[in-house]
C-alpha cells in the first residue's frame, strides 16, 4: 500500500496522535504496549506528530513521557478488558470511537466473543485499509449519537463497554443517550471509559494537542454519573499511581502525579474508571 497522506481534523485527528505514540513505544527495546498492527499502520501514514508539538525538538523531549502516558493508559484498558472476558467469554464488546486502535489483535479475546469497533464511517474506512479482517469483529462505521446501530447488537449476552478517549467530546446528552442505551440493551455488563473533570473541561479541553477539538463533559465526581444512568454502580476510579506500568514513569512524573493525587481536583483531571450495571 503507498503512503496516503491522511487528513483529519479535530477529534479524529486525536487518534493519529495516539496511534502514532503506540507505533512509536512499541518499538522500544522493553516496550509497555506491544502493538505491531499500530506500527504497521503508521508505515502508510504520512502524518508528523512533532507538528503538534512545536517542531521536531520539541516532540523528541516529549516524546518518551507522552508515549509512555499514551501506553499506559492503553495498556491498562487492555487488561480489565481481558480480566472481563476471562470471566465472560460469551460477551458481546462494544469498543465505541475506536479510531485507529488495534485493541481487539491486541486483547485476542476467543472466538465467541461478539466485538464490534464503532467510529465514524472515514474512520472506519481507514481501518478496513490497514489492518486485517478479525471473524467475529464487526465494523460499525456512524456518529456515536445516531443509535440506530444498536438495532445489530445482540440482546442476550454480557455486554463489555469501552470508550477510550471518546466521551470527553460527546456532549452531555449525547453521553446520557449512549450510557442508558448501553444499559438497556444488556442483561448486565460492564462500561470502562476514561474521563476528566470540568475544570480540564473549562481551561484545557478547547484545543486539544492543537487539532482545534474541544471537551464537552466532564465528570467531578463519578457517582455523578447515576444522574444520567442511575443503573450504573461504581466499582472502581483508577489513580494515576494504579495504572499499567506506572513505575515506568520517569521520577519526577511519578512524584507529581503522587503529590496530585492528594488534591480531588488535580487526582481527577483525567482518570479511569470502571462501571458495572
Amino acid at each position: 500500500m503507498a503512503t496516503d497522506k491522511i487528513q483529519f481534523a479535530k477529534e479524529k485527528e486525536t487518534m493519529l496522535m495516539t496511534l502514532s505514540a503506540r507505533a512509536i513505544q512499541s518499538q522500544w527495546k522493553s516496550p509497555i504496549l506491544r502493538d505491531p498492527w499500530a506500527e504497521e499502520a503508521m508505515r502508510h501514514i504520512d502524518y508528523d506528530i512533532g507538528k503538534r508539538y512545536g517542531g521536531v525538538g520539541s516532540w523528541s523531549m516529549w516524546s518518551k513521557i507522552g508515549c509512555t502516558i499514551v501506553a499506559t493508559r492503553a495498556a491498562t484498558f487492555d487488561l480489565l478488558a481481558t480480566r472481563y472476558l476471562s470471566d465472560h467469554p460469551d460477551a458481546t464488546v462494544l469498543h465505541v470511537g475506536c479510531g485507529m486502535d488495534s485493541r481487539v489483535f491486541r486483547v485476542d479475546p476467543p472466538a465467541s466473543v461478539r466485538w464490534f469497533d464503532v467510529d465514524y464511517p472515514d474512520v472506519i474506512d481507514l481501518r478496513r485499509q490497514l489492518f486485517p479482517e478479525r471473524a467475529a469483529c464487526r465494523l460499525v462505521g456512524t456518529r456515536l449519537e445516531d443509535l440506530s446501530w444498536f438495532d445489530e447488537v445482540p440482546r442476550d449476552r454480557p455486554g463489555l463497554f469501552i470508550a477510550e478517549g471518546v466521551l470527553h467530546y460527546l456532549s452531555e446528552t449525547e453521553v446520557k443517550a449512549l450510557l442508558n442505551a448501553v444499559v438497556a440493551r444488556f442483561p448486565g455488563g460492564q462500561m470502562i471509559f476514561d474521563i476528566c473533570n470540568s475544570w480540564i473541561v473549562k481551561r484545557a479541553g478547547s484545543n486539544v494537542g492543537g487539532t482545534g477539538a474541544a471537551y464537552k463533559w466532564g465528570l467531578d465526581d463519578p457517582q455523578e454519573i447515576k444522574l444520567l444512568a442511575p443503573k450504573l454502580e461504581l466499582l472502581k476510579e483508577f489513580r494515576p499511581s494504579e495504572l499499567v506500568a506506572f513505575s515506568r514513569f520517569p521520577l519526577w512524573l511519578r512524584a507529581l502525579f503522587r503529590a496530585q493525587e492528594l488534591s480531588p481536583t488535580l487526582r481527577r483531571m483525567e482518570r479511569t474508571i470502571v462501571y458495572r450495571y
